[in-house]
């Protein structure tokens, strides 16, 4: 299997939305991959961290899938959340990722387990060895407990044919140089932090998988095609605006922040599983602040 890069330019990490009952929200969620797809989004990824994959069941992770790509109709790809701590249940989760037609996976890296590299390396090669569906690995130390390091993300792209890219999400520049600089011609480099998305394409990178884009596609996006063509003067005047909101994203627990947003927006009803919670009021406000300032909600006062 020849590599291929399975995007350029933002996918988003898209919020699961639960209706106040507790289960999926099929109309909003339906309604939220077309809001992406609208505003030029270049990939959608559904059932990751950011869609609370760690507390949907096997069923309802099934079911986000393949609502997002019945929805997404072959318009842009749909590249699944696939992860899990255990290496059986992440082949289960590709393996059926695979059978309905998703265009790739995302693979988080096992968390609490604390595997080596060659318990890392190991992992994604009897993920791949199930099936040839292109495998992004999603490098998250700050939640997983453990890092891929340059040296086994580079030895997995160079050995195991079906994995086609990587999530960075280590916040460690040096890093992603590093993969940056040794990695094959097709293996795609995707930003895992929004703050940092800018650099990484001007070091090399292919773009994003982006948590501010579930709530402003279209300049966000913006902001990457203008980096990814070169026009890095209108990209940082882009990045720039939106900083305050993709800093504000995270001063709570992904994807706390987000969902209160979009509920801010109309989008969404604002509904979290536990542990998951409601923001502070504190959150509250900067967030209602800052996506007054972009837009996205009206200013009481004006009103």
């Amino acid at each position: 299997m020849i590599k291929r890069k399975l995007f350029r330019g933002t996918g988003v990490a898209l919020i699961t939305p639960f209706n106040k009952n507790g289960a999926i929200d099929e109309r909003r969620l339906r309604e939220l991959v077309e809001f992406q797809i609208s505003n030029g989004i270049e990939a959608i990824l559904p059932a990751g961290t950011t869609g609370e994959s760690a507390t949907l069941s096997h069923a309802e992770h099934h079911q986000v899938m393949e609502i997002a790509m019945d929805q997404a109709n072959h318009r842009v790809p749909v590249i699944v959340g696939a992860g899990s701590n255990s290496t059986r249940e992440a082949i289960s989760l590709t393996v059926h990722a695979k059978s309905v037609g998703a265009d790739g996976v995302l693979s988080v890296a096992p968390y609490y387990n604390k595997p080596t590299q060659e318990g890392l390396f190991r992992h994604y090669g009897e993920i791949a060895e199930a099936t040839d569906i292109p495998i992004i690995i999603y490098n998250v130390p700050g939640r997983t407990g453990s890092n891929i390091t340059a040296e086994t993300t580079l030895r997995l792209a160079e050995e195991i044919p079906n994995v086609v890219a990587v999530k960075e999400a280590s916040g460690n520049i040096s890093q992603i140089m590093e993969i940056l600089r040794g990695k094959p011609e097709n293996f795609a480099v995707y930003s895992g932090d929004d703050a940092i998305a800018l650099a990484v394409i001007a070091l090399g990178g292919d773009g994003v998988i982006s948590v501010a884009a579930n709530e402003i596609p279209k300049m966000f996006g913006d902001m990457i095609r203008h980096s990814l063509s070169g026009d890095f003067e209108s990209a940082r005047k882009l990045h720039y605006r939106l900083l305050p909101l993709m800093n504000v994203n995270f001063i709570e627990s992904n994807p706390i922040p987000v969902k209160a947003a979009l509920a801010m927006m109309g989008m969404i009803e604002e509904v979290y599983r536990l542990p998951l919670v409601p923001p502070s009021d504190s959150t509250r406000e900067k967030l209602r602040k800052i996506l007054i300032d972009l837009e996205l909600v009206q200013n009481p006062v004006n009103a």
